[in-house]
């Protein structure tokens, strides 16, 4: 463990940091902290609970999903270095700064379900380059690949931001007492190998044939083609379930299924594939939709959804080759 701060971190030459990037990452960090504050009072402060209505998605919305999402607009819409944002939440983009460096995309609150039962909940961001102007949705049709930074801040028994900028994964813990984020891990791994997965057994009857039967061996544990026994984790919460896996290997899987056929996937493209597989990626797994790797996927709109399979490397790669 190292007493670095996130602001000193910042300051040094890390993979695309920049001066601007830095100036960004900060203020979702800190505005990260003002999320925190409210999570922490909860039932005390009259957020918890139905917000009365549904998001772009058709979910509906918990009172701390429109709180959330209201910092992260405010902190970052007057932002000198930021040209336009996205959320998770609302239909269309926010143009910001016209000389703005970066775009923003964030899911305001991941895993929102949970707030109500005092369970983990988390920020996840992604950051990409202002190519112009803001004027449309396309100028935030980049590929994964593009992305300068991305991370989320994970609000658990301990509050939690676990960062790439290109230059592998940091682990920051928020100091309750000083407020500071204090760097507590460097260069994060995630083992190849494993005997953990995370699926929503609840859909197992809607999903294709690939995955039925990649899950099949998996339970059969050491009396199958496998010959090792395995555990399944599930905590309702991607960040929870991501953080596991950097901090322990694993796979996560949310895979195209029957359900709804013209629904692509459950999870958004933009605002939690792309960030979480660029963190896997740079600590060494892999992420895939069980078909071509999640980052080399072209956009075509802000909300596009995708089947996601990530994590441990020989894992996403032996279900992938299952497809």
């Amino acid at each position: 463990m190292s007493n670095q701060t996130l602001s000193q971190y910042l300051e040094q030459q890390h993979g695309n940091l920049t001066p601007e990037l830095a100036q960004v990452i900060e203020t979702i960090a800190n505005t990260c902290k003002t999320i925190d504050q409210a999570l922490q009072k909860g039932a005390l402060a009259g957020i918890l609970g139905s917000a009365e209505n549904e998001n772009v998605q058709g979910e509906t919305q918990k009172k701390l999903d429109v709180i959330s999402n209201d910092y992260l607009i405010d902190a970052l819409k007057s932002h000198p270095q930021v040209g336009g944002l996205a959320s998770e939440e609302l239909d269309d983009f926010t143009p910001a700064q016209e000389n703005g460096k970066y775009l923003v995309l964030f899911d305001p609150l991941d895993g929102s379900s949970n707030i109500d039962i005092n369970m983990c909940v988390g920020t996840i961001f992604s950051i990409l380059p202002a190519k112009n102007a803001v004027t449309q949705s396309a100028d935030f049709m980049q590929a994964g690949t593009e992305q300068v930074a991305a991370g989320y801040v994970l609000y658990g028994p301990s509050t939690m931001l676990a960062l790439t900028v290109g230059a592998g994964v940091v682990f920051f813990t928020l100091d309750p007492n000083t407020q500071t984020y204090l760097l507590t891990t460097e260069n994060v791994q995630v083992s190849s190998d494993t005997q953990e997965f995370a699926i929503n057994a609840s859909n197992q009857r809607h999903w294709e044939n690939p995955v039925k039967r990649y899950i099949d061996e998996l339970l059969a544990g050491k009396t199958s083609v496998r010959e090792k026994d395995f555990n399944m984790r599930w905590v309702a919460c991607m960040v929870g379930d991501i953080h596991r896996i950097l901090c322990r290997g694993g796979i996560f899987l949310y895979p195209y299924d029957l359900k709804d056929p013209k629904k692509a996937g459950r999870l958004r493209l933009m605002y939690e594939a792309n960030p979480m597989s660029m963190l896997i990626e740079q600590a060494g797994g892999a992420s895939t939709t069980g078909r071509v790797r999640i980052m080399d996927i072209q956009p075509t709109e802000l909300h596009q959804r995708v089947p996601v399979i990530i994590g441990s490397k020989n894992e996403v790669e032996l279900v992938t080759s299952y497809h």
